[in-house]
């Protein structure tokens, strides 16, 4: 079968774009992403192409973007370049060089995709760079998902020649005479990935010369095997996982009842970003002192005596937020109303405080804690820190911050809202009008 003929079949039966769409071809000048330009050419497909200058290797990637624009003049397709200064981004942004590259670009891609309308990006990966996907993903610690590599098609990213291996791809180019242009860092050990294809693959050929193949069926079987682990994470996430105020709240038994534990635990906070020895951390954990926090780069868990709390590191800006009188205010998910009224009938519920109307002075503040807080809460004599309120009521480290609170304007904590009022401002039997404060979701 023709290298066309397995072109087309291939993208035929990963279903990868329809014949009319048009797609953004990312294109080094390699031999790689030259023979999927001229495959597409062949096929008749629709494309543009799109070309990254990192600016790393002076004079090279000068050669390299004029090649690439004299191959796109020669078939007459529309072409893209940007010009990055890598470096700078790579410090700036406390990254290596070649992360900040994968950045830079797929940002870029993205961004041509939206202006242009393209349906698709394809680049020009091939079986042996899923084999270096996978190995360097195995020595740096991966989920179920590192272990199939990289795929034909993830969301709007394709990658039309995942059927070919290096070798064949070099065949190919040379048999059809393709001109293309040799990038110099591809043969420097410097880099991980280098690393493992100029001295780690060629020992493993030694062991299996059908290595890319063997690679490739197995590939294929992790794929399949994350289809099916993620079928039973997804159901252990909507069991295990509670929400509360923007949280997400774990309960430790549940949880201890997962088989297999750490497998399932590190899937289910995967997507929070949490490491696998984090996963380990936490696990060990468990049945320790109450209030022990982890930490990934966007998520913090805590340990709250029979539960798991995680919440989003987000740092709250100290808003304030003001009542003129009856009406209500939005917080993020919650809302907090007023209503007056003379009618002195009450419910036993927390989300709502009974005041005397006339003790109120608006405009009234509603903001989250600050340190020094403090008030006298509901039945009892004194003043208390409302740190040691939260202490003896037993809220969550995260939760703490998000408890909104009510403040009169002269200053008074009127209302720990959903949790206790003041003493101060009840409603008493000379209380003429009273203020209804309700905490409700929205």
């Amino acid at each position: 079968m023709s290298p066309l003929q397995q072109f087309t079949d291939y993208i035929s039966q990963h279903q990868l774009f329809e014949k009319n769409d048009h797609v953004l071809l990312a294109v080094s000048g390699g031999k790689d992403s030259v023979l999927m330009t001229q495959l597409f050419k062949l096929a008749g497909f629709n494309f543009s192409i799109a070309h990254c200058n990192f600016n790393l290797r002076a004079n090279e990637a000068q050669r390299d973007e004029a090649f690439v624009k004299l191959l796109a003049d020669d078939m007459g397709v529309p072409f893209h370049v940007m010009h990055f200064d890598t470096k700078a981004f790579a410090v700036q942004n406390r990254i290596s060089t070649q992360m900040a590259a994968r950045q830079l670009r797929y940002e870029w891609f993205d961004a041509l995709r939206e202006q242009y309308h393209y349906q698709y990006v394809a680049v020009a990966h091939h079986q042996n760079d899923a084999i270096e996907t996978v190995l360097l993903n195995l020595v740096r610690g991966t989920g179920i998902s590192g272990m199939h590599g990289i795929l034909p098609k993830r969301g709007r990213l394709i990658r039309p020649l995942l059927f070919l291996s290096r070798q064949e791809i070099d065949d190919i180019v040379a048999s059809h005479n393709f001109s293309f242009v040799e990038d110099s860092s591809n043969q420097s050990s410097k880099y991980a990935r280098n690393k493992i294809r100029l001295n780690v693959i060629p020992h493993l050929r030694e062991i299996n010369p059908r290595l890319e193949e063997t690679f490739a069926e197995n590939i294929h079987r992790f794929a399949e095997t994350e289809v099916l682990v993620q079928s039973v994470v997804a159901e252990k996430r909507n069991q295990l996982f509670i929400p509360e105020r923007g949280d997400i709240v774990i309960d430790i038994k549940e949880l201890a009842a997962l088989q297999p534990q750490k497998l399932l635990f590190f899937e289910l906070l995967k997507p929070l970003n949490f490491t696998s020895s984090v996963v380990d951390e936490v696990l060990s954990s468990l049945d320790k002192q109450s209030g022990t926090s982890f930490y990934s780069n966007t998520h913090r868990l805590t340990v709250d005596r029979d539960r798991l709390v995680i919440s989003p590191l987000v740092e709250r800006k100290q808003e304030l937020y003001y009542l003129h009188g009856e009406g209500s205010l939005k917080l993020g998910e919650e809302r907090i109303s007023l209503t007056l009224s003379e009618n002195l009938n009450f419910k036993a519920d927390k989300e709502v405080a009974y005041v005397d109307a006339n003790l109120l002075i608006f405009p009234l503040i509603v903001r989250y804690r600050q340190p020094g807080d403090r008030f006298k809460p509901l039945g009892m004599k004194s003043l208390k820190k409302l740190s040691d309120f939260f202490v003896d009521e037993k809220v969550p480290v995260p939760q703490k911050d998000k408890v909104p609170l009510l403040i009169n304007g002269n200053g008074d904590l009127l209302w720990v809202a959903g949790m206790r009022q003041d003493e101060r401002y009840k409603v008493r039997a000379t209380t003429k009008k009273v203020a209804i404060f309700e905490l409700s979701n929205l």
